[in-house]
């Protein structure tokens, strides 16, 4: 997927691929690899991409940054529009989540924001609310009605579609089947059913990261992505009432007046997502013990998240650049606030500098005196997944993904990660720091990692060695001179590896290779032994199944292999992940000391 190239509404990619022949569309993905090596120019909404080297340039107009019309994809070579080109380049572009023909921004973008996913995990539907016009639009349907006629249909095509990824996985996962994964979730949202739509366009969007090798990849996303598509066309069928409400989501948050606010600034961390959206997102609190996050989230690379700091928050008049607003504080008249706390920027709105506090001062202070147990209850049960925490930095733990930070948290062991890994935010850098910083005694403000051990991403600290003064981790960079005189390095404890990883690594394989992967004939009785010994009995039986409904093929009357059940298979599927969501849960708040 190319940052480079506008976004295309999922209709638009999923027709230009449908009018394909079958011949080309065995194409369309070496297409589209090598679409990525072209030069690209950008002329205000216009985007022209050179496609050979015959000098046939391929144009693509997004009026508003979204290409909403296939005949606003338009190609000069001798065989347009019948060219593989155009459906190469909707394929390679980041997807806008958004209704064709709607003015609204893509519902994409909210979600870094929102939950505070920085690092695009998880990122399904949230990050380009930053953009969306702050209105609401309520999914079709009354809280009391059964799923229409066409929202059933749209579940079933959405259904269908995630288990045809999920049979063939990120190798297999071409263009192709991420076109009919696009047109189900176009269907979805006309439908009204928002929630699905931007599951599957999540899923599209980690299946690109994963194909073209991008360091921002996480496995743990797309099995989310997966997850969280399948349950909801799953469910909806069979729900009626509230649940069937949440299974429907909105298209846009609402905003509510909130009169006037005194906000004080607490940290910021930047947005780069793997959809092709970036920027940055500061996070204040008022005097009642409310957060609030303002947010300047567009589609960008790298750069855009690093920029984003330095640039005037869009609330207001004021002047105050985000990473200004972290140390400082505002004054807002006027003020609109979303259910999630995201702070409105309408005309009405007003807003005027205003000294901040330390975060061991009032107002702040409140925040770490919150035991963290309650913190970690709050977090898993649907509230924000910030955590205020006490700790001391004891070393580092050795993992595949690289060092992370283990440190004492009021007798707990914990490990704190790095939130994002691009190489252009000082993420890794600033906590390999950190870590050298033994016995300091530090306050942090981190997001909490559902696991069986106690685990958090680090987002913002206070400085090792100058009081009163805090980094924004993933904006600012510490020095070798900032950390404190050495201390002799102790062992670091190592939480014990809790078993749910044995059917966690099944689902993730699955994911990533197909059901092909867990076809393979291969013996599971010592895995689920494993499970039983430790009281998890039913994640064995869960395992079984998951193993059997990927091997099963039937035979027709001659002999021949019958297509493999994919419906059971994703079924199968959908436990083993939903099993070990839960449990991992339940591991997290053990941990923790819940």
């Amino acid at each position: 997927m190319s940052t480079e190239l506008p976004a295309v509404a999922p209709a638009v990619t999923a027709e230009l691929v449908a009018a394909l022949s079958p011949r080309l569309r065995k194409r369309l993905d070496a297409w589209v690899a090598k679409l990525a090596d072209r030069p690209v120019v950008r002329d205000g909404d216009t985007v022209r991409v050179t496609v050979d080297d015959e000098g046939s340039v391929l144009e693509l107009r997004a009026p508003g940054g979204v290409v909403t019309d296939p005949a606003a994809v338009r190609c000069g070579c001798l065989l347009a529009p019948d060219c593989l080109h155009r459906a190469a380049a909707a394929s390679a572009a980041p997807v806008a989540d958004t209704p064709t023909g709607d003015a609204g921004a893509a519902d994409e973008a909210g979600e870094a924001t929102e939950a505070g996913e920085a690092t695009g995990a998880g990122e399904a539907a949230r990050t380009a609310e930053e953009a969306a016009p702050e209105s609401a639009v309520p999914a079709a349907g009354t809280a009391d009605a059964p799923a229409t006629a066409p929202q059933l249909a749209a579940a079933q095509a959405v259904l269908d579609a995630v288990a045809a990824v999920l049979d063939a996985g990120t190798d297999g996962g071409g263009a192709v089947l991420q076109a009919e994964l696009l047109r189900a979730a176009h269907t979805a949202r006309l439908a009204g059913l928002p929630r699905a739509a931007s599951a599957a366009v999540s899923v599209v969007t980690a299946l690109r990261a994963a194909r073209a090798a991008d360091p921002a990849f996480r496995l743990a996303e797309l099995v989310t992505a997966l997850s969280e598509a399948l349950y909801v066309a799953h469910r909806v069928p069979s729900s009626t009432g509230r649940e069937l409400t949440e299974l429907r989501g909105t298209v846009r948050q609402s905003y509510t007046p909130d009169g006037s606010l005194r906000l004080y600034g607490l940290f910021s961390e930047p947005v780069l997502t793997a959809s092709g959206y970036a920027g940055a997102v500061t996070w204040t609190a008022d005097a009642a013990g409310r957060l609030c996050s303002v947010s300047d989230v567009a589609p960008g690379g790298a750069g855009r998240a690093v920029g984003a700091a330095d640039r005037a928050v869009r609330v207001g008049d004021t002047a105050l650049t985000h990473r200004e607003l972290s140390r400082a504080g505002l004054a807002v008249s006027g003020a609109t606030l979303s259910p999630t706390g995201r702070l409105g920027a309408g005309k009405g709105v007003r807003a005027v500098r205003a000294p901040g506090v330390d975060w061991r001062a009032e107002p702040l202070d409140r925040w770490w005196a919150v035991p963290v147990t309650e913190q970690v209850g709050r977090a898993l049960g649907g509230g924000h997944d910030l955590l205020f925490l006490e700790v001391t930095p004891v070393g580092t733990v050795r993992e595949a993904a690289g060092d992370c930070l283990l440190a004492d948290c009021g007798g707990l062991p914990l490990r704190l990660t790095v939130a994002h890994d691009h190489p252009a935010l000082p993420f890794r850098d600033n906590l390999r720091l950190l870590a050298a910083a033994r016995g300091s005694r530090l306050r942090v403000i981190a997001r909490l990692v559902p696991a069986p051990h106690a685990r958090a991403r680090l987002l913002a600290s206070e400085h090792p060695t100058i009081a009163g003064l805090r980094v924004d981790l993933g904006l600012d960079r510490l020095q070798q001179a900032d950390l404190p005189a050495p201390e002799p390095a102790g062992t670091a404890p190592t939480p014990a590896e809790a078993p749910i990883h044995v059917l966690r690594r099944r689902v993730e394989q699955a994911a990533s290779g197909g059901r092909r992967v867990l076809a393979f004939p291969g013996n599971s009785a010592a895995d689920a032994a494993r499970l039983d010994r430790h009281g998890l009995a039913t994640a064995g039986d869960i395992l079984d199944e998951l193993l059997a409904a990927a091997a099963e093929r039937s035979r027709d009357a001659f002999g021949r292999l019958l297509p493999a059940d994919t419906g059971r298979f994703a079924r199968a599927w959908l436990t083993a992940a939903r099993y070990t969501d839960e449990v991992e849960r339940v591991l997290c708040a053990a941990a923790w000391g819940g």
